[in-house]
């Protein structure tokens, strides 16, 4: 068996899950591999410098390792998808963040979870992907993916934007607002909840357009097939605004034509039936919480 280890983190804590797993990795006869930045932390920071082996890009891994274990939150988790792509790589968290919706494996419980783990019993569900292309930008064309969503965004001021939006070519409408999220499902518990966006199932193959502090009654968030191509272009009073996707940020000029699409891959989520999508709705978001069903 080969598990890749993902981590940014240099705590404590962080020490002692890789002591748990690599104990276990004997016990089992796994092989770990850890990525180049991660290695150093432990090394450099926490002192530790157990024998495995390290990867430093998309490049290293391949379809022959079974399991992406990351150490942290759920930005953790979703920078490790530039190392997985479309290796269908399943991808489980150990969350040593806050909440932890995408990383949803508990410290308290490590030892016995981390057990379920290595010897397979886990589910895995495959997520949508948005692809962004922003023409004449080919930096951020390489790679760029994002799992949660895609927004766009004011920079450098406190006044509005504008932002044209078409759909499959036709013009649906230009928001007044501090911004757009385009959210996948799995993205539609995060920045897009926060911003009054609906919670979409993981598998409900659809998208949701949430705008950001909308200068209108009538602009509200918008659920479309996932199949749509999706094409925006801003206006405002700086000469540019930004486009993050997760947690990368870049600056792009105004009037610039950004497209978002489903990507043609999907990333494979790993989870324990307990922890389901439905379950950790309401341990974490207390979804529906209500004296009265107790």
């Amino acid at each position: 068996m080969k598990i890749a280890i993902y981590s940014q983190n240099s705590e404590k804590h962080t020490k002692k899950v890789m002591v748990e797993l690599l104990n276990l990795g004997k016990k089992y006869n796994i092989k770990f591999y850890v990525e180049s930045n991660f290695h150093k932390l432990l090394e450099n920071k926490l002192g530790f410098q157990p024998d495995y082996k390290i990867f430093s890009s998309y490049k290293d891994l391949d379809n022959s390792f079974d399991l992406m274990i990351t150490i942290g939150g759920d930005g953790t988790l979703l920078r490790s998808i530039s190392f997985i792509r479309n290796l269908e790589i399943p991808i489980i968290g150990i969350n040593t963040g806050r909440l932890g919706f995408l990383a949803t494996l508990n410290q308290d419980l490590l030892k016995p979870e981390l057990n379920k783990i290595l010897i397979g019993k886990y589910k895995v569900e495959k997520r949508t992907l948005l692809e962004v292309e922003i023409k004449g930008n080919e930096t951020i064309n390489e790679f760029a993916i994002a799992l949660n969503e895609v927004t766009v965004g004011r920079k450098n001021t406190t006044s509005m934007i504008k932002i044209k939006t078409n759909l499959n070519g036709e013009y649906l409408n230009s928001y007044w607002a501090d911004g757009l999220i385009i959210s996948t499902p799995t993205g539609s518990t995060g920045y897009s909840l926060s911003c009054g966006g609906p919670i979409m199932s993981p598998l409900s193959q659809t998208l949701s357009l949430t705008p950001i502090a909308p200068h209108n009654l009538n602009a509200r968030p918008l659920i479309i097939s996932d199949e749509t191509k999706i094409e925006l272009s801003v206006l405002g009073r700086e000469k540019s605004h930004l486009v993050s996707l997760d947690s990368r940020i870049i600056s792009v000029k105004n009037e610039t034509l950004i497209t978002v699409q489903k990507a043609k891959f999907k990333i494979h989520i790993a989870y324990f039936e307990e922890n389901s999508f439905y379950k950790t709705l309401r341990n974490k978001l207390l979804w529906g919480e209500d004296k009265r069903n107790l």
